[in-house]
């Protein structure tokens, strides 16, 4: 597998999300199919994955850290907080959260779910906008002074925020959405995370099964998807997006290649400092996705699949205005 840089890590150029196994989507599958395709992405030369104690309220967590202790000195590992499941008289709440004393709280908790002394890579989940960003980030920088965290991340920032957090302590990673049909982070973030030597680190980076070409009816999705509460997924929407996709999986097949590897390799092509986490349940798309990291694609490709998706051509916001307001990115 190819390297990139990540902070002080060298780390394979495809990482792992690990969010679906336990969380999101479909009804989460059997713990031993988690586990199969968690060691299946070890064995095929994956060296990051990423959780956070939100997943699936610690399910997520507790499954990685089992997985993967035999190999904990060979992966890097990487989880969140600052946003966690509480639990309230009526169920468990996602709750934002990035007071020093609760993202100190967050790091014990994931560390035993984990079952590791120290977490390689540790995000704000979530920035919050009631604590300065300076506060939370200088008591993950107390985490790292303490050998609990190897260094620190942020998730669904602004490039201002980043930067402002970036002055307390070295940001390594930056993680948020990015894939042709999310380009926000080209606004600013790309460029501030070259400029200050972060990585940027791309979730969703097949739109959430969009440029799969496999996600064709909106209906067939689970009754508790995350997907109903974005307004891309709406069926009117969702039905205006479709027809970008006759001719991106055109190109697809000129390129050589399936529609989820083109998608990963246009990402790849766009920086040495960005690296994609797909995240699947299955073994199969698995070796798809990983094998995207062989796709070679010319100016002139990069150059229409830019033209075919982008932000003027996607019909519907990437989240609902209650999400939307609950993360800090610049927006077209």
């Amino acid at each position: 597998m190819q390297q990139r840089k990540l902070g002080p890590f060298q780390v394979s150029a495809i990482g792992m999300g690990c969010m679906s196994l336990s969380y999101a989507y479909d009804v989460p599958p059997p713990a031993e199919q988690s586990e199969r395709v968690l060691l299946a992405a070890f064995n095929a030369g994956v060296t990051m994955f990423d959780t956070a104690a939100l997943y699936g309220y610690g399910a997520n967590e507790e499954l990685v850290g089992r997985v993967l202790k035999p190999h904990r000195q060979r992966i890097t590992l990487a989880s969140k907080g600052g946003m966690a499941g509480v639990t309230f008289p009526d169920g468990i709440m996602r709750v934002i959260d990035g007071r020093p004393e609760a993202i100190r709280r967050n790091c014990e908790d994931s560390l035993r779910r984990l079952q590791t002394d120290v977490i390689d890579l540790y995000y704000l989940h979530r920035f919050d906008k009631k604590v300065p960003v300076e506060e939370s980030v200088g008591a993950m920088s107390d985490l790292v002074r303490a050998g609990k965290v190897r260094a620190i991340g942020l998730s669904e920032v602004s490039a201002v925020t980043l930067r402002r957090a970036h002055a307390v302590h070295p940001i390594a990673a930056v993680q948020t959405e990015y894939s042709l049909w999310t380009r926000n982070p080209e606004i600013a973030m790309l460029q501030t995370c070259k400029e200050l030597g972060t990585a940027f680190v791309a979730f969703s980076p097949t739109a959430r099964a969009f440029l799969t070409g496999k996600l064709l009816d909106v209906g067939t999705l689970h009754a508790k998807d995350i997907r109903h509460g974005m307004p891309r997924f709406e069926p009117a929407n969702y039905a205006a997006n479709l027809k970008l996709l006759p001719a991106y999986l055109a190109v697809a097949r000129e390129v050589g290649c399936t529609p989820a590897q083109l998608a990963l390799a246009w990402l790849l092509h766009r920086g040495e400092h960005i690296i994609p986490i797909p995240g699947t349940t299955s073994l199969a798309h698995l070796a798809e996705d990983l094998a995207a990291v062989d796709v070679k694609l010319s100016p002139a490709v990069m150059a229409q699949l830019d033209t075919l998706i982008n932000q003027n051509t996607v019909v519907g916001s990437r989240y609902s205005a209650q999400s939307q307001s609950e993360v800090d990115t610049e927006m077209f």
